[in-house]
């Protein structure tokens, strides 16, 4: 594959990373709260409404008891019910990053990714350790003292789903990916959530030129500490696996291994995701699938795996049963980009991940979009 020019099998991955992504997002969403929603409860949910093996979006709930659990969004998150991709941070900071490197390039600061969160994002958008480095970025305070200061959830997952970006726009080239992801994450984060960011990136970079999803977590791997708990709970997965335990079995194993980390931090959610990867094996459909039946931040998991499942295989290649409901619309909260195409994100992606010129002046509005 050649990932130096544009066009071919460069803008099908990149593209295929975007609608993997959104994918994945709207499938696990309507079973974002981990606490509530069990591996255990996810598969009786699907089995009630005869949806194992999982190969579509969720089922519309079997009876009112579910639907007053499931998020409020799972409406328009659920079979015969979508219309473009619904509102989500994890699609949020995906075009929030996009806009990040069209408008201050891949040298961008800490302080900038910081600035265009209090211009194009809404206080009231962000979660954990987002919001509490918000308030301190309105409170006048700078990186890294944003992360740390009055923020109990420096290690959360938040600084992962940011990441994406980073690896679309640096295929095959993970260990630059993984010091971008850094960059934008010690705005909210340390340790092992800053660890996450890192290694999605190079993940995610590392899928345009690995033979295989195991040789694209290999790789990642290769940008964080190896004694950091990240590591070492993606290594145990990968391990498991390979000794052929049954995905159930190794999510369990490493479930009791994780336990009192809590269903939002970072670590737990890795093992998940790996698992995900691995045992879908390149797969799309299957990959996203037991991602979100593993539980945890069943959203985040599922728009990760997806972005590293689309690059895999391209956008032609992923089914569209997934595709089609999206109708190649995104909603957003970033000002000015609710509404964009999901083919235009990947189109702008393209240009930086092929080293094409940034869009005039840092900010190419969309037709929409005349307030930017």
């Amino acid at each position: 594959m050649n990932t130096e020019r544009p066009g071919g099998d460069l803008a099908d991955r990149v593209h295929g990373g975007w609608l993997g992504r959104i994918a994945g997002n709207m499938l696990g969403k309507p079973v974002e709260q981990g606490e509530v929603w069990t591996r255990d409860r996810i598969d009786g949910y699907l089995r009630r409404a005869a949806a194992l093996p999982l190969t579509d979006y969720l089922p519309e709930p079997a009876d009112p008891a579910e639907a007053a659990v499931l998020r409020p969004e799972w409406r328009s998150c659920v079979r015969g019910r979508i219309h473009g991709s619904c509102r989500d941070d994890d699609v949020d900071y995906a075009i929030l990053g996009l806009h990040l490197l069209e408008t201050h390039g891949f040298g961008f600061s800490t302080e900038q990714v910081g600035d265009l969160w209090l211009l194009r994002l809404p206080y009231l958008q962000t979660f954990t350790a987002e919001r509490a480095a918000y308030r301190n970025l309105a409170n006048g305070l700078k990186p890294p003292l944003t992360a740390t200061y009055d923020n109990p959830y420096q290690e959360w997952i938040g600084a992962l789903i940011r990441a994406d970006v980073y690896g679309w726009t640096c295929p095959g080239d993970p260990v630059r990916a993984a010091g971008l992801a850094r960059r934008d994450a010690v705005l909210s984060h340390t340790g092992n959530g800053v660890y996450g960011a890192m290694w999605a990136a190079a993940l995610i970079a590392a899928a345009f030129t690995a033979s295989t999803v195991r040789d694209a977590l290999d790789t990642a791997l290769t940008v964080v500490p190896a004694s950091s708990r990240l590591a070492r709970t993606v290594r145990r997965v990968a391990s498991l696996h390979e000794a052929r335990l049954p995905w159930e079995e190794t999510l369990a194993t490493v479930a009791e291994e994780t336990a009192g980390l809590g269903w939002i931090h970072t670590v737990p959610n890795a093992a998940v995701l790996t698992a995900g990867l691995l045992y879908g094996d390149g797969d799309f459909t299957r990959t996203i699938a037991l991602t979100v039946r593993g539980g945890l931040d069943t959203d985040s998991n599922g728009a990760t795996a997806g972005s590293v499942a689309g690059v895999l295989t391209g956008a032609d290649a992923i089914p569209a049963r997934w595709r089609e409901p999206l109708e190649d619309t995104v909603r957003s909260a970033v000002f000015g980009f609710d509404g964009v195409r999901i083919s235009a994100l990947a189109e702008r992606t393209l240009r930086l991940a092929a080293g094409g010129p940034q869009a005039p002046g840092g900010w190419l509005p969309f037709p929409h979009d005349h307030d930017a």
